[in-house]
């Protein structure tokens, strides 16, 4: 999709899906899917990488149970 975006700055992201508590978890070594050429791509051109195990107190609007540990 990036193509279509023209010439100029833009924001690149990859979410890291590394809670499987909650929802998926997949990486270099993992039987749904493998992120070996992704985080190799993230890493070469600085892109920002988003764990969410650690970065998302929340994934699904539907989930409360993260809320109501914070209280």
């Amino acid at each position: 999709m990036t193509h279509f975006a023209g010439p100029g700055k833009r924001f690149m992201g990859l979410v890291h899906h590394t809670d499987a508590k909650r929802e998926w978890a997949y990486d270099r070594q993992s039987n749904i899917g493998r992120l070996d050429k992704a985080l190799d791509e993230a890493n070469k051109r600085g892109w920002s990488v988003v764990d969410m195990s650690t970065e998302w107190s929340r994934i699904y609007p539907f989930d409360t149970s993260t809320l109501e540990q914070k209280k």
